[in-house]
């Protein structure tokens, strides 16, 4: 969350910012609260100061009936230190309940706009987008063809949005897997595995709705917990509560999980088989760093999932997230968007990773610190999250990317090694 005090002293510049980021928060009602709220702090911290008063009183009365006087007045005074003790406990609460909803500050030079139609295009891959001589087919159609997935079982078993990976697309995802947690070990993160589950305190500190009609998790009933969305949530959630010395940052973390997403709404063609799913395994590259750290880690994690799909061997692009579409803890957010031939007549663009700055908006609401030797006092670290492969949108892209004419698929050359084959072909 923001700070309170810089919330207080640039009220303009904060509702100008929710305003171009489509949060309706009313900043003007946190101002009259805090105001209210510090008022009768004052007034209980008086009344405590009077009835600390009183108490010393009580052994200089001349007589029982002023010892008995002052014990009542005491009484009486802290009953009522108690009660506006109260008021200033509910207004501290429905204070932090607007400050929660409050998003992060955007980058000045983030474009503004209400959607991702004011996305900003910053560069393209390597990789150019290649002309089929044949009209290609989607990834749910390679995938019959190739007995690669299980739509209807899933749905069966588990519902709609649900499906089972089936021979060489088991070992393709385990294989992207490898070589991806692999690549960035050689980059000096730390590998994890986390849990698929998170309380909701977590979840409500980097910034998730864990519950309510317009939630994507997945709760589990009559518990704190849930089902995580991403990795972003258990790594983040690693550190909470916890003071770092300022020379253990950079901590650069990259988390292996599932994610399980509600998905609510999602439909149409550009959303269906493997690309819009509630379950999918996800690598996610996550970093507490100081301050003056994290444009430059923002940079180099975009610069990572470039290394990733450009050594896949994947056209991609890369876009300046629109601050309309930013989310609540970024700062600044950049989209890498994979070609996907079929997706829709002439093929398009579809988002496979992103990577954001979230600064110390989450590290405030997770109490992450740090301190620098020799000095008083502790700051807040910036957290920054980047996805270097979700499994299902990826394995589109390199089925529609790599097709052939015959339906069969080419293996990138960098997965070849790890998956013990150069052409994905049907099972006899």
């Amino acid at each position: 969350m923001l700070d309170r005090k810089f919330v207080l002293e640039n009220v303009d510049f904060v509702e100008k910012n929710c305003a171009q980021r489509g949060v309706d928060v009313d900043v003007r009602q946190l101002v009259a609260l805090e105001k209210e709220r510090r008022q009768k702090q004052t007034a209980t911290e008086e009344l405590n100061r009077r009835a600390n008063e009183t108490s010393k009183a009580i052994g200089k009365a001349k007589d029982e009936e002023a010892r008995e006087a002052c014990k009542e007045e005491g009484r009486a005074l802290r009953q009522q230190k108690d009660s506006l003790q109260g008021e200033v406990q509910e207004l501290e609460e429905r204070i932090c309940e607007i400050q929660g909803g409050i998003p992060n500050l955007s980058h000045p030079d983030a474009p503004v706009g209400a959607d991702e139609g004011a996305n900003r295009e910053l560069r393209t891959g390597k990789t150019p987008i290649k002309t089929f001589d044949f009209q290609p087919l989607d990834h749910v159609q390679l995938g019959e063809k190739l007995d690669l997935f299980d739509f209807d079982a899933g749905g069966k078993v588990a519902g709609h949005g649900f499906y089972y990976l089936k021979n060489d697309a088991v070992l393709l995802e385990l294989a992207l897997q490898h070589f991806v947690v692999n690549l960035l070990i050689e980059q000096d993160f730390t590998p994890i595995i986390t849990p698929d589950l998170a309380r909701t305190e977590i979840l409500q500190g980097v910034g998730f709705i864990p519950r309510g009609p317009e939630t994507q998790i997945y709760s589990v009933a009559e518990s704190d917990l849930n089902l995580i969305a991403t990795a972003e949530i258990t790594l983040g959630g690693m550190y909470s509560d916890v003071i770092l010395e300022s020379d253990q940052l950079p901590i650069r973390l990259c988390g292996v999980s599932h994610c399980y997403r509600t998905e609510a709404g999602a439909a149409g063609r550009a959303s269906r088989g493997l690309y819009r799913v509630h379950q999918f395994t996800k690598v996610e590259m996550f970093a507490f760093t100081l301050p003056t750290q994290s444009e430059a880690t923002l940079d180099e994690f975009c610069s990572l999932e470039g290394k990733i799909f450009d050594s896949l061997g994947i056209p991609f692009r890369v876009v300046d997230t629109a601050t309309g579409d930013l989310g609540g803890p970024a700062y600044r957010k950049y989209d890498l968007e994979a070609w996907m031939p079929g997706r829709g007549e002439a093929g398009a663009y579809g988002e496979v990773t992103s990577t954001s700055n979230c600064t110390d908006y989450q590290a405030r609401r997770l109490n992450i610190r740090y301190k620098v030797r020799g000095e008083k006092g502790t700051h807040y670290v910036h957290t920054l999250n980047g996805t270097a492969v979700a499994i299902s949108r990826a394995l589109i892209a390199i089925l529609e990317n790599y097709q052939q004419a015959d339906g069969s698929v080419i293996v990138p050359e960098v997965l070849r090694p790890l998956m013990g084959k150069d052409l994905i072909t049907p099972c006899r």
